[in-house]
């Protein structure tokens, strides 16, 4: 595997199962861009640098388990698969 330099593009996908991607996405809309698929997410993540990915990267599940955690307070979201 090689290094990743410290300016050097980087780009993630991540697929994210969930039973509700509708409401889950919705917590996705200002931090990423990502589609829905029949079982859950796909978040995408493009940057200029490892350490903008790894910023990024916090946002979205900072966000993510915000909204996992609403779901689950107003009984909407059942335990995730």
């Amino acid at each position: 595997m090689q290094s990743q330099k410290r300016n050097e593009s980087v780009s993630l996908e991540l697929l994210l199962e969930h039973n509700d991607p509708d409401s889950l996405s919705s917590s996705l809309v200002t931090e990423a861009d990502f589609s829905e698929t029949n079982e859950g997410i796909a978040v995408h993540l493009s940057t200029d640098s490892f350490n903008d990915l790894r910023a990024r990267w916090n946002s979205i599940m900072r966000a993510l388990i915000a909204s996992e955690h609403s779901l689950v307070a107003t009984n909407r979201g059942d335990q995730h698969r």
